[in-house]
């Protein structure tokens, strides 16, 4: 008889929700964590520099907030106050993952786990069995060989960032996806001057390119490199070439590694163990399933999808077959990747599920788009004036009029993508969404006025 029914490995959002909802199916559930519960996000990634961003955001507002009759004088900020909200904010939430996992009947052991093989892992020295094994083991930050980036104390990849004592004068930032442009903004925000330098044509490589540009221009106060290719790192110096293939230097006094993540499948036990590992990590099928009988992996480490949402939804998955297989393929539970939303919490915002313009395109479809300003929001233009950047932008096919992609920008953009996500799931064709009543006044009416927008 095993030990347990699952041993989960890797506390972070995938395998504590995936522990959570076994726990309370009634399972005998492992958790083995070696680090604080929650992982990347809630240590070191996206709880920390949210909190970070707010404190920017409430610093911003508060010195351009004379256009709308309130006046403050002084204004500063103390990054030492600062950075105790995040750790707080921190503590808060780790303490209650915890009692999450407790209320749920879940074991945790705060130690190293190596998966031996299907239904063994050994937990500091001594082997647990189990009828089902979920590795969650996440992701680690990618830093590509770049000559005069390893062991230079002046570049720092974005845990290393959150505990800075002081904001830099000048950051350099290398990558403008997610990370990089949440650091890049939040930074700016606090007075530093920031450039980013992205080796791609374009900001947020997911998102729609023509969002994306506003997205650019709206982050007035970062300079942008687009088109640029790394060559080196000297002391906080980054040495580039250009889109034109001149050679060019970005002075700093930090340089901040952004370049994206990569799952963590070292350590472990996966190579000795026999799972299958791909260049984008543990492969899975759409149910979480390895090429190990009863071994499932979620989140970060299968490279599905390196979002927190889509680990907990992985999870899900994977618990939901484990407790009852029959249901779970009769419910339908697989990971579908296509209507997993995407969230930048820059200064303004974005987010965004489904296809790009070019990429519906590049499916063949006969695409038809649409994009409307959020001027066309009253609660928008009140809080933002007209001139402020926003806008949503509709993909759909012509013939079929089924929703293919909704991209936002502006503010609570995050907040409302996932009713853009339901619209998706439920293959709501134009149509449909026309008949949808949104609160009004609200930013998510942008959508249906984008829907409207459509040429029939």
């Amino acid at each position: 008889m095993a030990d347990y029914d699952v041993i989960v490995l890797g506390g972070g959002p995938g395998g504590y929700i995936a522990a959570e909802r076994l726990g309370h199916a009634g399972k005998k559930v492992l958790l083995v964590e070696k680090d604080a519960l929650g992982g990347t996000c809630l240590n070191v990634g996206c709880i920390p520099t949210k909190s970070l961003l707010n404190s920017a955001k409430l610093y911003a507002h508060a010195r351009h907030s004379a256009q709308f009759g309130v006046t403050a004088e002084n204004v500063s900020y103390d990054w030492a106050t600062v950075q105790s909200w995040k750790a707080e904010v921190v503590r808060t939430l780790v303490g209650g993952v915890g009692m999450a996992e407790k209320r749920a009947g879940v074991e945790v052991a705060n130690a190293h786990g190596t998966l031996v093989g299907p239904g063994v892992v050994e937990v500091e020295g001594v082997r647990r069995s189990a009828d089902h094994v979920i590795i969650a083991t996440g992701s680690v930050p990618a830093m590509p060989p770049i000559p005069g980036a390893k062991d230079n104390p002046l570049v720092v990849d974005s845990t290393g960032l959150l505990a800075v004592e002081a904001v830099p004068k000048r950051l350099a930032v290398i990558g403008g996806g997610v990370i990089g442009l949440e650091f890049a903004s939040l930074f700016a925000a606090f007075g530093a001057q920031v450039e980013v330098i992205e080796m791609l044509p374009e900001i947020v490589p997911f998102m729609d390119d023509e969002l994306a540009a506003k997205l650019r221009r709206a982050l007035s106060e970062v300079t942008f490199r687009l088109g640029c290719r790394v060559t080196g790192i000297d002391g906080s110096t980054v040495v580039y070439t250009d889109a034109q293939g001149a050679g060019q230097r970005a002075d700093a006094d930090l340089v901040l590694m952004a370049v994206g993540r990569r799952p963590l499948v070292d350590g472990w036990g996966a190579k000795e163990s026999g799972l299958e590992v791909g260049p984008r990590g543990v492969v899975v099928d759409d149910s979480m399933r390895t090429n190990l009988p009863n071994v499932w992996a979620v989140g970060d480490v299968t490279g599905r999808s390196l979002l927190a949402h889509a680990a907990y939804r992985m999870g899900e998955v994977a618990a939901a077959h484990i407790i009852d297989p029959v249901a779970a393929k009769r419910a339908g539970q697989t990971l579908r990747t296509d209507t997993i939303g995407w969230a930048v919490y820059s200064i303004p915002e974005a987010a965004g599920v489904g296809l790009t313009e070019a990429q519906a395109a590049g499916r063949g479809h006969d695409v038809v788009t649409a994009t409307v300003p959020l001027a066309v929001s009253g609660r928008f233009v009140a809080e933002n004036g007209v001139r402020g950047p926003g806008a949503v932008k509709l993909i759909a096919d012509a013939g079929t009029r089924a929703v293919l992609g909704i991209h936002m920008l502006g503010s609570y953009a995050p907040e409302t993508i996932w009713g853009a996500a339901a619209v998706l799931e439920t293959e709501l064709t134009v149509d449909d969404l026309r008949q949808v009543v949104f609160p009004h006044p609200t930013v998510s009416e942008g959508i249906r006025e984008a829907a409207w927008a459509l040429k029939d």
